[in-house]
């Protein structure tokens, strides 16, 4: 059985529950020649870090591959053998998970965010599936960008383990076909880089206007260790009125003074934003002033130059 929910958001997304998150990283990247895909950088970030940051909320993150450095600490496990295919891996990482609900992952997925993850989870919780998946944008499941329920994961599993006995070399679509799933189209998200060319299509994109900032922001938070949500707006208006009052070098330098500021002040959205809208409040301060010196010497200029024929 399936359903459909639009992709867009309607709403506040209700509470879930707390999850668990599994993501499969030991695949062999034969379209890459072999090149070790997780690792694979876009925008300043391995894909496997992007995958992180999108499921930091689950409890327990579980990672299937070897063992390598990442961005937050991790869970590791292995299938067994290596390289059993998707289903052994993802039967060797659910081992590990207790939550109710289990987000499973991909680590080729550039473009996730946390609003995709909580879309997905919100979405399971308010239907009677055992699962919801993203397609792309050709209607295809896929079934690497999903939240399940993780009892329902567990029974299939053991089910398709019995019948064939392991899971080694299994499709995915043997787990799928076997279990009530929705599906949420969302093209952006659901896409995964599995050739030099997608990784080439996927680095243009962040690079474009309308993503550009973003796209450093979470990055720059991530290399600093930041968790942290701002207004950005906030802090470009700042910079505009810094340099457009004071002077260009201005903006950089007032905007590192207004993070430190927040930090000195406990941190936070709130304290950023008390710190912004003080420095703010100066910049304009010292713009008025260059305002008021240059009507003064107008007037000042005017005068000593009437040539009118009563003047004086």
């Amino acid at each position: 059985m399936t359903s459909h929910e639009p992709s867009g958001d309607r709403g506040a997304a209700p509470a879930h529950d707390a999850y668990d998150a599994v993501v499969l990283a030991g695949g062999a990247a034969r379209r890459l020649g072999g090149a070790d895909k997780p690792g694979l950088r876009v925008g300043g970030r391995a894909l496997l870090d992007r995958v992180l940051t999108a499921c930091a909320g689950a409890r327990t993150t579980v990672v299937v591959a070897d063992s390598r450095p990442t961005a937050r600490p991790v869970r590791w496990a292995r299938e067994d053998p290596p390289g059993g295919g998707p289903l052994a891996a993802l039967g060797a990482g659910l081992h590990h998970t207790t939550a109710g609900q289990t987000v499973v992952l991909s680590a080729d997925l550039p473009f996730l965010g946390t609003a995709t993850v909580r879309r997905l989870l919100s979405a399971l919780q308010v239907s009677d599936a055992e699962g919801v998946l993203l397609t792309d944008g050709d209607g295809r499941d896929q079934p690497l960008v999903a939240a399940y329920r993780t009892h329902a994961l567990r029974r299939e599993l053991a089910a398709l383990a019995t019948e064939h006995g392991s899971l080694t070399g299994l499709p995915l679509r043997r787990l799928t076909a076997a279990l009530h799933l929705t599906r949420v189209p969302d093209p952006v998200a659901s896409f995964d880089c599995d050739t030099w060319d997608d990784i080439a299509s996927a680095r243009a994109r962040i690079r474009e206007h309308g993503h550009v900032l973003d796209e450093w922001i979470s990055a720059a938070k991530d290399e600093l260790g930041i968790d942290l949500d701002v207004d950005t707006g906030v802090l470009l208006d700042l910079a505009r009125d810094a340099a457009h009052g004071v002077a260009r070098p201005a903006a950089p330098l007032t905007t590192f003074l207004v993070g430190y500021a927040a930090a000195q002040a406990g941190g936070g959205p709130e304290a950023v934003a008390e710190a912004a809208r003080k420095a703010v409040a100066l910049a304009l301060r010292w713009a008025d002033e260059d305002d008021e010196t240059d009507k003064a010497a107008g007037a000042k200029s005017d005068a000593g130059s009437d040539t009118r024929p009563d003047a004086g």
